[in-house]
């Protein structure tokens, strides 16, 4: 049995493993931190996070899910919101990802990933423009293309008036 100390060490050396690919091994370290600390969140979203990097989302769901239900806190609590509105999206559960996304958009406002990711999960609804909207706005907030930063007050103002003719 470790302690918690030699947990955060083995953490590490698996989050390391994970960044260079080498997903077997970290996979390995991971399931014997679950073992080993069932209830800690992080172990969790890290694991996830690996299941995502292997493309298994439909493993990476239930340990994201653990992961907020333990009580995930601080970056990994901003990355485990991105990463489980990424996965609900890419397994088809798009309501799921969209209220997921909306929930973090209202916790972390200037988290602008959360804003794109929500425009993909639109876009599998057919909410075009909610999603256009959202997408222009980002980007004209946060580029700093010279072009888009001279025409960003026509951008933010076109960005919900798509539709819109001016005849």
């Amino acid at each position: 049995m470790l302690n918690k100390e030699n947990m955060e060490e083995k953490l590490a050396k698996a989050i390391a493993l994970r960044s260079d690919k080498k997903y077997s091994e970290a996979e390995i370290i991971l399931k014997e931190l679950i073992k080993d600390f069932p209830n800690e969140a992080q172990i969790y979203y890290h694991y996830a996070w690996l299941c995502d990097n292997m493309e298994r989302e439909t493993e990476a769901r239930p340990k994201y899910e653990k992961a907020l239900e333990l009580g995930l806190v601080g970056e990994d609590l901003v990355g485990c919101y991105l990463g489980l509105g990424s996965t609900y999206r890419c397994i088809g559960e798009y309501e799921k990802s969209i209220a997921l996304l909306d929930k973090a958009i209202k916790e972390y406002p200037s988290n602008n990933e959360y804003k794109v990711f929500k425009a993909m999960a639109l876009y599998n609804v057919n909410e075009h423009k909610e999603a256009m909207n959202l997408l222009l706005n980002v980007i004209a907030s946060t580029s700093s293309d010279k072009g888009v930063q001279e025409y960003k007050k026509a951008i933010e103002y076109y960005s919900d008036k798509l539709d819109k003719t001016f005849i």
